[in-house]
């Protein structure tokens, strides 16, 4: 009886050690957010929600079909980047035909020069005729000077070449002020002809400076580094990526450009389960692509109050997590399934305004 009683508690001894032996090393491990939701989900840890959402990419840059001033109907494309490359800032991402575009800018290229020509060679004239404008006044003042220096000398003269001389001296007074009045009246006449022909060779100018940069529209360059996802566009009836030789209305959207390094997922969760929505909190992500392919996320944010859609009473909330991997089988708009597991400090139950 002391025997069996001696190894019984021999035994309590050593399974005690090796408990207290393991716990500390099992409470040392790092636990990524995957393992965490699967350790409870097998402990019966911290309540586990599991919800869907879809892949969406942070950086985004969305392409269209450019929008050409003064130009309808639909542009031809002659060159597009194939899908799914990697692409740098400033890399070619498409290009339209721009024949028209070049015709266009030719013609109102020449016009504007002839115009311009036009007007220096206006203005050359107006110089010309005011010059000889003021010779012809200066012409008459000095005709006039003579005619009243010959009215001084009165008293050496008869009567009648007094009364010539004052009817010369009248004359050329009035014909002074005549060509004063002419001269400024011309004046005003072809400063407004010089302003005219200035506007219509702004106007030209304009229109130019228009066609230029439609030209420069024609030709699509990429304004962040990324990866380069096509859009589905109607095509002969059917949706399908974007072909060069593509008749394609302008607004169209045409190439997106995503980020792949920096993903999250946007999730729907439940009102009754916006507790889990805390900092801290952690997810296990499955593309249902890629089933095979695990994810850890990160809890970023969520919707501050939880919204229902048209005539349904269900209200969610919108939470977005941070994929910490980097893998090319993420891609924008694809599903995927959340099993998100609670942080340290849940966030407190939200009530949902009606």
């Amino acid at each position: 009886m002391k025997a069996h009683t001696l190894g019984f508690l021999l035994a309590a001894s050593s399974s005690a050690l090796f408990t207290s032996c393991a716990g500390p090393a099992q409470a040392d491990r790092p636990a990524t957010p995957a393992a965490a939701v699967a350790n409870a989900l097998e402990t019966g840890g911290p309540r586990v929600v599991r919800s869907t959402g879809t892949v969406q990419a942070i950086r985004v840059f969305n392409v269209q079909v450019p929008q050409i001033s003064g130009q309808g109907g639909r542009l031809t494309l002659t060159k597009i980047v194939p899908n799914g490359v990697r692409v740098n800032e400033g890399d070619l991402l498409a290009e339209f035909d721009n024949t028209q575009n070049l015709e266009q800018l030719r013609e109102a290229q020449a016009k504007l020069d002839d115009l311009s020509h036009q007007l220096e060679q206006k203005r050359a004239t107006y110089r010309s005729d005011a010059a000889k404008r003021r010779a012809t006044v200066r012409e008459a003042e000095a005709d006039l000077a003579k005619a009243e220096l010959q009215l001084r000398k009165g008293e050496l003269l008869s009567e009648i070449d007094r009364l010539k001389n004052g009817a010369k001296a009248e004359s050329a007074r009035a014909r002074v002020a005549s060509l004063q009045r002419s001269s400024a009246l011309r004046d005003k006449m072809e400063t407004a002809l010089e302003r005219i022909a200035e506007l219509q060779r702004d106007r030209q100018r304009v229109s130019v400076e228009r066609l230029e940069k439609n030209l420069e529209k024609m030709v699509i360059k990429s304004a962040i580094g990324g990866m380069v996802a096509h859009q589905s566009i109607w095509r002969s009836g059917s949706q399908g990526p974007p072909q060069e030789g593509d008749q394609l209305w302008t607004g169209q959207q045409l190439v997106r450009i995503f980020d792949p390094t920096n993903m999250v997922v946007e999730a729907t969760v439940n009102e009754s389960d916006g507790a889990v929505l805390g900092a801290g909190a952690r997810a296990r992500i499955r593309l249902d692509a890629y089933p095979d392919a695990l994810f850890d996320g990160e809890f970023e944010s969520a919707s501050p109050v939880a919204s229902a859609a048209l005539d349904s009473p269900i209200r969610t909330f919108t939470a977005r997590f941070r994929v910490k991997q980097v893998d090319a089988r993420l891609l924008p708009d694809l599903s995927a399934s959340v099993e998100i597991v609670p942080g340290a400090n849940p966030a407190p139950a939200q009530v949902a305004k009606r």
